[in-house]
């Protein structure tokens, strides 16, 4: 009685910590221009969809990966490009990339958690 009190408190604390422990880069962000993107997950990987603003509901592309770092597609909406993306989490801050030439040049910006 005792021992499956106590594996059923173990599977519930570890149950607990999983749905609490979401991805980082799971949320809604806002772009220092005040626009605002929704990260969520999306068969395996996690994709951005505008919120707000002149490109309401287009996707900004998805990215792979888990903790602070994650890879991927970004598109760039107001040029019409899709470029190699990286993201990586670092509190309540999101630094978001495009890359090109592989990865030689990349320009970024730093999101904000809402």
């Amino acid at each position: 009685m005792i021992r499956t009190a106590i594996v059923a408190l173990a599977a519930g604390i570890a149950f607990t910590g999983t749905a609490i422990a979401a991805e980082p880069i799971v949320g809604t962000w806002k772009r220092p221009n005040g626009t605002l993107i929704r990260y969520a997950a999306s068969g395996g990987q996690f994709c951005g969809t505008v919120l707000t603003g002149e490109y309401k509901n287009q996707s900004i592309g998805c990215m792979s990966g888990s903790g602070a770092n994650y890879e991927g597609k970004v598109n760039k909406l107001d040029e019409g490009r899709t470029y190699r993306g990286k993201a990586t989490v670092n509190g309540n801050t999101l630094l978001l990339e495009g890359c090109a030439l592989g990865g030689l040049i990349c320009k970024g910006e730093n999101l904000t958690r809402q």
